[in-house]
This record gives structure tokens, C-alpha cells and sequence, in this order.
């Protein structure tokens, strides 16, 4: 198995295995708390791995048994004490992360355990998969310290599970577990602790063994279609179908297909 990791392994770690890159936030003692210089890590990760062609699918995941805790109180304090103008910083730097998820070509997997709140919880809905440990403890709890969410989840969340819930959690504070999330819509699929890390790496090895060229058309279909509305995303699909089968994944593809067994 070859593996691989850049230089820069600190405030994160990039290691690349049998198809699968994972990319691990690196901050345990401060439960992964999102500083400038970890943000900045995170998205040169993403992009990294996004240009590795030896890289199929991305796990984004915490070290130290959490996700990730928000931003930083102590850079936020100190930025703020700076002015709007370092304050701002941070956030850019964060949501150029987020948006590498998305314009990279790779599903990119969050694979979240422990604490995932404020910050931790945006950069989960920026994630193409979320897969979550039954006891995850998932909050936007801007709101009971105050604050205002900065990362993305007044716009993301109520695309993903709808203007009630998300009001509710944005205004609440509540906090709810990995098994809420996946009856939201919020995650994929939610994991026993004692099997977590084995159906992580199950689900991210069976996507790296998928066709690349089908799986990247489909994360683009999905990603531009919800940018548009409904006809122009069936033109897209149209598009994108008619040259996948024309293509030299055609031949292949249709006598796969049309061979097919129902999987067990």
C-alpha cells in the first residue's frame, strides 16, 4: 500500500491510500478548532488531493476522537481586537476551504465523530457525504453564545434539510446526534462507535472503486444542478449522459449494464 504526505502536516495531515485521500484537522487539544492558518491547510489539502490523479474519493475527518469545534475563540478574540478587516480573514479563509469541497472533482466524505458544532457543522454540510457516529454530538450553537453563524450554515442548511428544521436548529442552539442527522437529510448513513472507523473506510474504498469518469459527472450534475433550475439541470444530465456513453466509457458501460445482476 502506498501512502503519502506533503510537507505542510500541521494544522493538518494529508495521507494518500489506495485511492482515498483523508484528510485529518490536526488541532486535538483545542477539539479541532478552526484557526486562519487551519483553514488556509485545509483548502491547500483539498486542492492537493483534488489534482492527485491517483485520488478517487477524500475523507475529511478530526483527530483526537472529535470533528471539529467551531473557529477559535482565542483567534477570533485576537482578530477582532485588529479590526473588521483581520476579522474577515478568518472567515474568507474558511469558506475558501468550504469551497474547495465543491470545485474539486472528488466526492468529498466527512466522516464526523464527537463534536461537530458552529464551524465543525458548516464544514459538514459543505461535504458532499456525511457519515456519522450514532452518539455525534452535531449543534449550530452560534446562537447561545450570541453570534451569528460565518460559515455557511444560514445558506447551506436550509438547502439541505429545509426553512423549519433549519430555523429551528440555527435558533434553538439545540444540539442533536448523529442518528437525527441522517433522518434530517443532514448525513448519508450514522455508525455504531465500535464500527465507525471499519464502515469509513467500507464506504470511501467501495466509492474509490467506482468509475472515476461516472462518479465526478454525477457529484457535477448534482453540485451544478442545484446552482440552476430543474429544465436546465435535465439539459445538463442529458448532456452529460449522451457523451459518457458516446465516449470511451460507452462500450464498456452499456454491456456492463445491460449484463447486470441485482447486487446482494
Amino acid at each position: 500500500m502506498n501512502a503519502s504526505a506533503p510537507a505542510w502536516v500541521a494544522p493538518v495531515s494529508l495521507k494518500i491510500a489506495e485511492g482515498v485521500a483523508t484528510i485529518t484537522l490536526d488541532r486535538p487539544d483545542a477539539m479541532n478548532a478552526v484557526t486562519t492558518a487551519l483553514a488556509a491547510a485545509l483548502e491547500q489539502a483539498l486542492r492537493s488531493a483534488g489534482a492527485d490523479p491517483d485520488v478517487r474519493v477524500v475523507v475529511i475527518r478530526g483527530s483526537g476522537g472529535n470533528f471539529c469545534a467551531g473557529g477559535d475563540f482565542e483567534e477570533v478574540q485576537r482578530l477582532r481586537a485588529d479590526g473588521p478587516d483581520s476579522l474577515r480573514t478568518l472567515f474568507a479563509a474558511f469558506r475558501a476551504a468550504c469551497a474547495a469541497v465543491g470545485e474539486i472533482e472528488q466526492p468529498v466524505i466527512a466522516a464526523v465523530e464527537g463534536v461537530a458544532m458552529a464551524g465543525g457543522f458548516e464544514l459538514m454540510q459543505a461535504c458532499d457525504i456525511v457519515l456519522v457516529r450514532h452518539d455525534a454530538r452535531i449543534s449550530d450553537n452560534h446562537v447561545n453564545f450570541g453570534m451569528v453563524p460565518g460559515g455557511g450554515s444560514s445558506q447551506r442548511l436550509p438547502r439541505i434539510a429545509g426553512r423549519q428544521r433549519a430555523l429551528g436548529l440555527l435558533l434553538s442552539g439545540d444540539r442533536i446526534t448523529g442518528v437525527d442527522a441522517v433522518e434530517w437529510g443532514i448525513a448519508y448513513r450514522s455508525f455504531a462507535a465500535d464500527s465507525f472507523d471499519h464502515d469509513v473506510d467500507a464506504f470511501a474504498s467501495r466509492l474509490a472503486g467506482r468509475r472515476t469518469d461516472a462518479v465526478r459527472s454525477i457529484k457535477r450534475l448534482v453540485r451544478e444542478g442545484l446552482a440552476t433550475d430543474l429544465e436546465s439541470g435535465l439539459d445538463l444530465e442529458m448532456d452529460a449522459v449522451v457523451a459518457h456513453i458516446s465516449g470511451d466509457a460507452g462500450g464498456a458501460s452499456v454491456t456492463a449494464f445491460a449484463g447486470r445482476k441485482e447486487e446482494k
